[in-house]
């Protein structure tokens, strides 16, 4: 055994004690189910349980995953905010299937989501970023995401005409910045155990999300 295997051995996981859960309550449809449980995340303490990884797959069919905030809950899907010309961006307009991966360790559960991402209307995306508080607008009007950073004073400059241009313009909205929803083909929870018995109950869509099947899967 390596050093890193052993490491990664000696790590604690699913220490528990975790509740069972009983799969016949669950309701009829994976929005209720997931609003019951981030309720429960929020209840338990759970640090950032609205945080979410967003996978999408580049032009070159290569996965790609980073976390994001969850800022809304609809008939819509579940939804996030982004600018449309960051890498993310370019890869959902590319390809819209797409994976949101909930994890809560403490409570020991895992939501996967996977669906289609599609664009809100403009002024829904405007509001998002009016309410944003003002450090963050000012970082999304600054920031060429994910180019790469030659200079460090030229961010700072970005910076202060970012700041700048808020002062002057409190309405103003970053062009290009954009709500996705996912509407959602399958959603699965996953409840973790000790023993690795693991319970999983996934629905998936049978008519454009009206409707839904419920099967309990293997561990």
């Amino acid at each position: 055994m390596t050093t890193t295997q052993a490491l990664l051995r000696g790590l604690p996981s699913l220490k528990g004690p975790f509740r069972p859960l009983d799969l016949s309550t669950f309701p009829p449809g994976p929005h209720e189910a997931f609003i019951n449980w981030l309720k429960d995340a929020i209840d338990n303490d759970i640090k950032e349980p609205h945080s979410m990884t967003l996978s999408t797959v580049d032009e070159y069919g290569y996965p790609d995953a980073r976390v994001l905030i969850l800022k809304n809950l609809d008939h819509r899907g579940w939804h996030f905010a982004i600018k449309a010309d960051s890498p993310k961006g370019r890869q959902i307009l590319n390809n819209p299937a797409v994976a949101l991966t909930f994890y809560w360790p403490y409570v020991g559960r895992q939501i996967r989501i996977r669906g289609t991402a599609t664009q809100l209307p403009a002024a829904e995306s405007a509001n998002d970023f009016l309410e944003r508080p003002i450090g963050s607008k000012v970082t999304a009007l600054a920031s060429k995401q994910s180019e790469i950073l030659e200079d460090a004073g030229e961010l700072q400059r970005e910076l202060c005409n970012a700041q700048e241009k808020m002062k002057s313009e409190p309405e103003y909205v970053s062009p290009g910045w954009t709500v996705f929803a996912v509407a959602p083909r399958s959603v699965e929870f996953w409840q973790g155990a000790t023993d690795r018995m693991h319970q999983r109950l996934r629905y998936e869509t049978l008519n454009a999300g009206k409707e839904w099947s419920k099967d309990v899967l293997y561990p």
